[in-house]
C-alpha cells in the first residue's frame, strides 16, 4: 500500500466483481437521466440521486446487495450515506462509470 492510496476512489472494475457475485444484487446508477442515456454500464438501473427516495420501488428489502455508480464516485458517495440513513444495510459505492473500461449501452 503506497502513502498515497487514500486518495484513490473506489475500484469500479472490483466493484462490478463483487455485484456480479453477490446474490439478488442491484447495480444502481445515480446519475441525470441524460447521462445514464448517454451511456450505461449493463444490467444497471437508473436512479438519480435526487430521486433517491423512489429506492423502495426497486429495492423494497433493505438487506438487498446495492452497488451505487456515478460519473467520477462523488454522487454514488452521497447515495450510499442517504441509502444508510434510509436504513439500507448492504450498501457499496463502486466508483464512477469514467474509470469503466467494459461494454456500455446505450
Amino acid at each position: 500500500m503506497g502513502f498515497f492510496d487514500f486518495l484513490k476512489g473506489p475500484d469500479i472494475s472490483q466493484g462490478l466483481q463483487e455485484y456480479r457475485a453477490a446474490a439478488g444484487a442491484l447495480l444502481l446508477d445515480v446519475r441525470t437521466p441524460e447521462e445514464y442515456r448517454e451511456g450505461r454500464i449493463p444490467g444497471s438501473v437508473s436512479l438519480p440521486l435526487q430521486e433517491l427516495e423512489r429506492i423502495a420501488a426497486v429495492a423494497p428489502n433493505k438487506d438487498t446487495p446495492l452497488f451505487v455508480y456515478c460519473h467520477s464516485g462523488a454522487r454514488s458517495s452521497q447515495a450510499v450515506g442517504q441509502l444508510a440513513r434510509m436504513g439500507y444495510t448492504r450498501v457499496k459505492n463502486i466508483g464512477g462509470i469514467a474509470a469503466y473500461q467494459g461494454k456500455v449501452e446505450r
